[in-house]
């Protein structure tokens, strides 16, 4: 009996790798290789826990100027291992308790408005300096990415309003109507992610990844703020955390895609919109928006959250698979010699 459910361990995990290695190999021919990606999750954050000092952490935040951007013939391809993310987590987390230890202990209102930003800003911040730790190039300063997270937040949310005001978008519960709302909502954040691509001249797969977690971790701070003051602290404290696999990621694949479609050092333009490289790209973001925005009647989904944590587990299969192409980039251009 053991045997037959060792067997059947065995055999479960076989196709789960199968499964896994299929998705890594079809993504990965969108970005132009025929072959599987290997995820290994627990390499690519093995820094969070080693320590590091605060020299370490000023070396990664003075990147992107003149002085401090690396040459191309010097930018490392080996595995990205982000780590100051962690810390920038763990410091909001800490003010987020303590502010939630004054509302709940001290009945101090005054806690709430920073509870909402805090809260808002917690997880899609602490992406960006992810993003902005992966981006080998160091060709985007703090000052840019914090430029694209503030104004590229705001005004893809504007853009996003405009879009409300010409395309019915009906209550997002029904399928269409959050399909119309997954197409608004991506399309207004790609329209700025191509404006701060133009505008800082950018043409590598991990600026384009960069760019783009800086607008939708903008989008996802403005927005859950908004819900938040609307619906009450019970909404921050769920979309908080699901902010892990929405606005900051899908922007991301689409930063990435952008890059991976426009011709190097060429403006992006309306035409890469036809493109399979981007097309294929930004209609995943459209897809994975949509179904996490639709109330899918399936049973134990409510419970267990079943759909959110697939939704979300699809997106960062997505990212590893941009990474290693990132990667990949960085030696085609060593090999090449192509200096930007």
């Amino acid at each position: 009996m053991a045997e037959k459910s060792d067997n059947e361990t065995f055999n479960q995990k076989h196709r789960e790798n199968r499964l896994l290695a299929d998705a890594t190999k079809e993504l990965n021919e969108w970005t132009g290789e025929d072959e599987a990606v290997e995820i290994h999750m627990f390499r690519m954050f093995s820094e969070v826990f080693k320590p590091h000092n605060k020299d370490e952490a000023d070396a990664l935040f003075i990147v992107g100027t003149k002085t401090t951007t690396p040459p191309l013939t010097t930018v490392s391809s080996a595995p990205v291992k982000p780590w100051l993310f962690s810390r920038v987590l763990a410091l909001l987390g800490i003010s987020f308790g303590l502010l939630t230890m004054l509302f709940m202990v001290f009945h101090s209102n005054k806690a709430v408005p920073g509870m909402i930003f805090i809260g808002s800003l917690a997880v899609p911040f602490s992406l960006t300096i992810m993003f902005f730790e992966i981006n080998v190039y160091k060709n985007i300063s703090v000052f840019q990415a914090m430029q694209v997270f503030l104004i590229g937040g705001i005004a893809s949310l504007v853009a996003t309003m405009i879009f409300y005001e010409i395309i019915p978008s009906g209550n997002g519960v029904g399928l269409g109507s959050a399909l119309a709302i997954g197409f608004i909502e991506e399309t207004a954040k790609m329209l700025i992610i191509g404006y701060f691509i133009n505008s800082f001249k950018v043409n590598y797969i991990f600026n384009g990844l960069l760019i783009g977690a800086c607008v939708g971790a903008g989008f996802a701070v403005f927005e859950t703020s908004g819900y938040t003051d609307q619906f009450g602290l019970a909404t921050l404290f769920v979309r908080s955390w699901q902010t892990i696999g929405t606005h900051t990621i899908w922007s991301a694949i689409i930063g990435a895609a952008i890059i991976l479609a426009k011709e190097r050092r060429q403006p992006v333009q309306g035409k890469i919109m036809v493109r399979p490289k981007f097309l294929r790209f930004y209609v995943l973001a459209v897809l994975l928006h949509t179904v996490w925005d639709w109330q899918i009647p399936l049973p134990f989904n409510d419970p267990f959250d079943i759909q959110t944590w697939i939704l979300i587990a699809i997106a960062w299969i997505a990212i590893f698979v941009l990474i290693n192409a990132g990667l990949r980039e960085v030696r085609t251009l060593q090999g090449q010699r192509i200096i930007n």
